[in-house]
């Protein structure tokens, strides 16, 4: 069953997922905790845009983030993932059941 959250929420999710770097984000972290300096290492652009990733990431729930000292610490949410996903295939049920429905509709002989 599909947890029921707002439209605000799943937009939250399906904005910060459309983003190749929070998606490598979300990816690097799936496998360990990393620093926000070390992740912002790993980009091509300020430590500020790779922070400023990570906000929307937490925005969407979709990573959490501690402090340990002065480091700040970030780890994907599998939990948060794996709603998103739920909620995915929950689409494609509904329109695999609409495709079922018109090849069916389709198939049935035409009386002339």
């Amino acid at each position: 069953m599909v947890e029921q959250k707002s439209d605000a929420d799943i937009d939250r999710v399906f904005h910060a997922l459309a983003d190749a770097t929070r998606r490598d984000i979300v990816r690097r972290t799936l496998v360990s905790e990393q620093s926000v300096s070390d992740l912002a290492a790993g980009y091509a652009m300020s430590f500020a845009a790779v922070s400023k990733h990570i906000a929307v990431l937490a925005e969407a729930r979709l990573i959490t983030k501690r402090a340990e000292g002065r480091v700040r610490l970030v780890r994907a949410d599998p939990a948060a993932l794996a709603r998103a996903q739920e909620l995915l295939r929950s689409y494609e049920d509904l329109w695999r059941g609409r495709i079922d429905r018109l090849d069916a509709m389709l198939a049935e002989p035409t009386e002339n």
